[in-house]
């Protein structure tokens, strides 16, 4: 009997970059460092390309792959905001790479090796799938961590992602495990059709769900598995920071929200609170570590842990509208966080990077502009109206609010309230220390004056990010967007 010839078209957009990375390997491998400016350009216009190739292919779902692949509007929203997080990496990295002599066209290489698996990652629809898309990721990225080899905070900061990143897979592959020995399948489809009675049945698959829920939390760098946040994010090169902060994340989020959204569907009800509560801890966490913070990288981290609590409080919601406020954070969590890490980059004196707060002291008298788009991505991650920030959680309090209205008990609803409260709660702690950066830029004395920005790159992220995040409110930019996080929300309901 012959097999059936895969729907390659479904794929067609992580089949052409693969294609483009593998070209742009072998001219690095031949050009070696002074085809770097080559490599980096053609690496953002491959992404470009596959941005369009999505588009194109955008419609309604379909299977491939033996079903271990998936395509929805879904599918497509998270991608073009993965593409777009790692074509500003790329494009911020530019000067970075040239300052500090790391000028090896692997970089941008590497870049696009985990955009793929990120791409995978998204369209998973079996745990297998899941597992070979993270991987192909993860390791392009533990590689990324410690480009910087020269210098030990880059290769501890490899080190710590290395190890704590194999643990995690270690745990995923283990409640894979649990999940297919219960069930006899891991594929998303039949895993959500499934209604286990109340047993031993019942008990292995929660156990093996909460394992596998365990690896992607590490990935989101979500409490209790955010340990290796702030050492990472100090100790990595910065534009790889700045990539960790964002695509990955991205990625990550869209697997856990399309694995418990899909396959555990039919389980809301036991595995609800208990994001609900990694929400809170998190925001709790993110929100309060963040103020002793003097390093703009790990304030950065702490912060990235409390937006993703944030993030989380949407999918606890498990509605529809749950899942569309997530996806409206994450394409305002991709910009403010972009910008911001955009501004750090151009924190160089005598040709060295400066990561103090206190070196962004007088920013607003020496580089009025670079203080100016400062203060919109602090206010803005502080959730401050109308910047982009606010909207977002205004999207992520009304779907928990709206959970809690319609819970099937008093004690679940209350929990919900609770959540919405603490969260708005400590949106208000976060806007201390992002005011107080804004006290620095404008009240401090001036320190010594910053290098100006090497390169139009850079100065185009911070440009192009700053007016998405002031003009986000208003409706020929928020009508889009969310119209299309709508649509992507109702094609993973189906």
């Amino acid at each position: 009997m012959i097999a059936a010839v895969p729907n390659f078209g479904i794929a067609l957009p992580e089949i052409i970059l693969t294609g483009l990375t593998l070209i742009l390997l072998m001219v690095g491998t031949f050009g070696k460092e002074r085809s770097m400016g080559l490599v980096s350009a053609l690496s953002v216009l491959s992404c470009a390309i596959t941005i369009v190739l999505v588009l194109l292919t955008d419609g309604a779902r379909a299977t491939g792959f033996e079903n271990l692949f998936v395509v929805d509007h879904f599918a497509s929203f998270m991608k073009i905001l993965v593409l777009i997080g790692s074509a500003l990496a790329i494009v911020m990295s530019g000067g970075y790479l040239q300052r500090e002599k790391l000028q090896r066209p692997e970089f941008p290489v590497l870049i696009l090796l985990a955009t793929v698996g990120m791409m995978l990652m998204i369209s998973a629809n079996d745990i297998i799938s899941l597992y070979v898309g993270l991987e192909l990721q993860s390791l392009a990225l533990y590689v990324l961590a410690a480009f910087h080899r020269d210098t030990i905070r880059s290769a501890e900061a490899g080190l710590k992602y290395f190890v704590l990143g194999a643990l995690a897979s270690g745990v995923l592959l283990y409640g894979a495990t649990l999940v297919y020995g219960f069930t006899g399948t891991t594929s998303f489809d039949k895993l959500a059709t499934l209604h286990p009675v109340e047993g031993v049945q019942t008990v292995g698959l929660l156990i093996g769900m909460a394992l596998v829920a365990s690896g992607l939390i590490f990935k989101v760098s979500a409490v209790p598995f955010h340990m290796w946040t702030p050492d990472v994010y100090e100790g990595a090169p910065t534009p790889v920071t700045a990539m960790f902060a964002v695509a990955p994340k991205i990625a990550a989020m869209a697997l856990l929200v399309r694995l418990m959204m899909g396959a555990f569907g039919p389980l809301v009800h036991q595995w609800q609170e208990i994001i609900l509560v990694i929400s809170v801890l998190s925001m709790l966490l993110g929100g309060y570590a963040a103020i002793v913070q003097r390093n703009v990288k790990r304030l950065m981290a702490y912060s990235s842990i409390a937006n993703v609590g944030y993030i989380l409080l949407g999918l606890a919601a498990g509605t529809e509208r749950g899942v569309e406020s997530v996806l409206i954070y994450l394409a305002i969590y991709l910009f403010m966080t972009a910008g911001a890490f955009g501004v750090i980059l151009a924190m160089r004196r005598d040709g060295h990077m400066v990561e103090q707060l206190s070196d962004l002291a007088g920013l607003s008298q020496t580089r009025p502009a670079l203080a100016l788009a400062m203060t919109i991505f602090m206010f803005s991650l502080g959730g401050i109206p109308p910047l982009a920030g606010f909207i977002g959680k205004l999207y992520v309090f009304k779907a928990a609010l709206d959970a809690g209205n319609h819970a099937a008990t008093a004690a679940v609803a209350n929990s919900f309230y609770v959540a919405a409260g603490l969260g708005a709660a400590i949106s208000v702690v976060s806007m201390f220390y992002y005011l107080w950066i804004i006290k620095i830029i404008y009240i401090d004395p001036p320190a010594a004056p910053l290098d100006r920005p090497a390169g139009a790159g850079l100065s185009g992220v911070v440009l192009v990010t700053a007016l998405f995040t002031l003009l986000f409110a208003f409706a020929p930019v928020v009508g889009p967007i969310v119209g299309w996080a709508d649509a992507a929300a109702q094609s993973l309901a189906r």
